[in-house]
């Protein structure tokens, strides 16, 4: 009972993923699941959160929504929307990386990422092997894709990283993401997964979830 209430706390005050947040609405489609690998992009660097959203918000709204126009815009076009979220220090090389990574799905997965799913075959370990090829993207990068995307590709659920698994300890709730997944429906482990991550990012949440249960 009281890893039930901490858990609906928990998902009340910090259940919303990154996805969301950027506008994303996250489909097993070829659009939303590039806007994600673009957002994991901009999270692959040492900037705040709600940076990384605004600039993915920034690309999107000037049209950069599918991997043909994100190739098709200048470097130039790509510096100026990062540049309007404030994505400061990292707006060139994230520029960049943003047109390779945009032109190695175009051209490795002909604009389509569930050809990745495809060629990963079901392995989760071998899907963040391919997602980490795309420039840029690194473990955490992949941890997010795979933390988010679980939601429309099942072969990835229970995705809990490192973090999320602490905060998980720390509030009382099962270590392991086999114990967590029970405690939501399978349509709720992105937002599951995402509040822990905010928790273990907040200084204080732990606390105050745990007085609130």
């Amino acid at each position: 009972m009281v890893q039930r209430t901490t858990v609906r706390e928990l998902m009340n005050e910090y259940g919303h993923t990154h996805a969301e947040e950027a506008g994303i609405r996250l489909r097993n489609t070829p659009a939303p699941l590039f806007q994600l690998l673009t957002l994991c992009v901009l999270f692959s660097v040492r900037i705040k959160a709600d940076i990384a959203v605004a600039a993915a918000r920034e690309l999107f709204g000037a049209g950069m929504r599918t991997p043909q126009a994100m190739a098709a815009a200048s470097w130039q076009d790509r510096v100026d929307a990062l540049g309007r979220a404030h994505y400061r220090r990292y707006d060139e090389s994230t520029a960049t990386a943003l047109g390779a990574g945009a032109a190695l799905v175009l051209d490795r997965y002909h604009g389509d990422l569930r050809r990745l799913r495809h060629e990963a075959d079901g392995d989760p370990g071998r899907m963040r092997e391919l997602l980490r090829e795309v420039p840029r993207i690194g473990p955490v990068g992949a941890d997010i894709f795979c933390r988010e995307v679980q939601g429309v590709w099942p072969e990835l659920r229970p995705a809990f990283d490192t973090r999320a698994r602490h905060a998980a300890a720390e509030l009382g709730l099962p270590k392991t993401p086999e114990g967590l997944a029970r405690l939501v429906t399978a349509q709720n482990l992105p937002k599951l997964a995402a509040a822990l991550v905010r928790v273990e990012l907040s200084r204080g949440a732990v606390d105050e979830l745990l007085k609130s249960a």
